[in-house]
């Protein structure tokens, strides 16, 4: 039986797919499907995967209608106003990091070991920053095959954030620094670029889709310190500096000031 209504939550999880910081398994949850999608999802790939077809597919349109329909519009705000686009990622980024700790009751969990954890997984991915171009905005339109194979591995990380509450997707793509050419794929319908992080996404969800919920039922707490640790790491990675331009900086303040209230109002939401 097909569950037609997951048409439109497929996509607001693809909406949110789209934009750094706010993870499609955070929305899930809000919508209260989150525990059926990762039961679902490993259901898929298995001898029970027609009865998984119904909630599925719907899910699938909703999400691919949101991919053609915004990738345009995310292309256009990073090509002319990557500064007020990317503080408002970070502004979403550290909006979402009280929420963590408070879904967690880090008070009564975290203990030394996860601090660590938080520490050595922020400065991993900080680290980052010395090994890229710093070119957030480069965008590949041909592909060879280190291309082909940078935005396949890409696309399956970013299907192991995409399950995880509190990590986006789009959000490892842009630590990656491929977010640009995959928005820009979408948006000009590139197939090899498309093909790429799909078929990449295909495989994670695949190879990975039973580690991640493992991990997350037997290690919770661990996990969202790992998590908490690659939100703060990120803010170092996609800060795109700051230009001593009035105008600009004053819409770089408002963009992050309102990526913050965002993502405080969505993790009130759903702590409640």
């Amino acid at each position: 039986m097909m569950i037609w209504r997951n048409i439109y939550r497929g996509m607001i999880m693809g909406m949110t797919d789209l934009i750094p910081g706010v993870s499609g398994g955070t929305i899930a949850m809000i919508l209260g499907i989150y525990n059926q999608l990762i039961t679902g999802l490993n259901q898929l790939f298995s001898k029970e995967w027609k009865k998984e077809i119904g909630f599925f597919l719907p899910l699938l349109i909703g999400i691919l209608i949101s991919f053609l329909l915004l990738s345009n519009v995310m292309e256009t705000l990073l090509r002319d106003y990557p500064q007020p686009t990317y503080f408002f990622f970070i502004g979403l980024i550290i909006g979402l990091i009280p929420y963590l700790f408070q879904s967690i009751q880090y008070k009564k969990t975290f203990t030394r070991k996860h601090y660590t954890l938080v520490i050595v997984s922020a400065l991993v991915v900080a680290s980052t920053v010395f090994f890229s171009d710093n070119e957030v905005n480069g965008i590949v339109i041909e592909l060879g095959w280190d291309e082909f194979i940078t935005l396949f591995f890409s696309g399956w990380l970013a299907s192991t954030a995409m399950l995880l509450p509190g990590v986006s997707g789009s959000f490892v793509l842009l630590v990656l620094g491929v977010y640009p050419t995959v928005i820009h794929g979408l948006s000009v319908l590139n197939f090899a670029i498309i093909s790429a992080v799909g078929l990449g996404i295909l495989v994670g969800l695949i190879v990975t889709g039973k580690v991640i919920y493992l991990l997350f039922k037997r290690f919770k707490v661990a996990t969202y310190a790992v998590m908490v640790g690659l939100l703060i790491g990120s803010i170092v990675v996609i800060y795109p500096g700051f230009q001593a331009d009035m105008k600009l900086a004053i819409l770089s303040v408002t963009t992050f000031i309102f990526g913050v209230i965002g993502a405080m109002l969505l993790g009130k939401y759903e702590y409640r």
